[in-house]
């Protein structure tokens, strides 16, 4: 299967799970919220997003977050062209631009803790590839050898010790 193949049927696939799964998501109070460039998405999934996100959007149970064609590079960009057009409108100054207002604008700012404490990263893989790139600034990283499926509780429990023994800095020697 060539990669573009790959991605319309994961495409496909997410469409057909997302209209079979909402009925459940509105009976368990869930929001659904979609982070990612959507407009490199098929239209008709697009729409659904959408419409999925019109329709939870007053539900006030758990607020998932699905990260659909999203990357830290595109999130940060993102952040900087919104913030560069309120400077360009004059509805914002130069001097006003902080770390706290540039969170505000990336895909997260929705998240209540949008810094991890940890990351997991299952698959084998010793990056974060490209995965919430200004988030993960201060996140101990744990990484798996086993597939996401093979994970299981006995996995997460380890992870979790380690996490319990590191020391915790956030830059500068400085506790947080």
């Amino acid at each position: 299967m060539c990669v573009q193949e790959e991605v319309d049927f994961l495409m496909s696939f997410f469409h057909e799970r997302a209209k079979a799964d909402l009925d459940e998501i509105m009976r368990n109070e869930i929001r659904l919220s979609v982070m990612g460039d959507k407009l490199k998405l098929p239209e008709s999934l697009q729409s659904l997003i959408s419409s999925a996100e019109e329709y939870t959007k007053a539900n006030q149970g758990l607020h998932m977050f699905l990260a659909l064609n999203y990357g830290g590079r595109y999130d940060i960009t993102a952040a900087s062209k919104k913030i560069a057009t309120k400077v360009r409108d004059g509805v914002l100054q130069v001097e006003e631009i902080n770390e706290a207002l540039f969170e505000q604008h990336l895909e997260t700012s929705e998240i209540q803790v949008s810094n991890p404490d940890l990351l997991i990263r299952t698959s084998g893989e010793h990056r974060v590839s490209n995965f919430m790139l200004w988030q993960l600034a201060y996140s101990e990283l744990y990484f798996a050898n086993k597939l996401f499926p093979d994970f299981d509780e006995d996995d997460f429990v380890e992870a979790l010790k380690m996490f319990q023994k590191r020391h915790r800095r956030y830059g500068g020697g400085h506790n947080k």
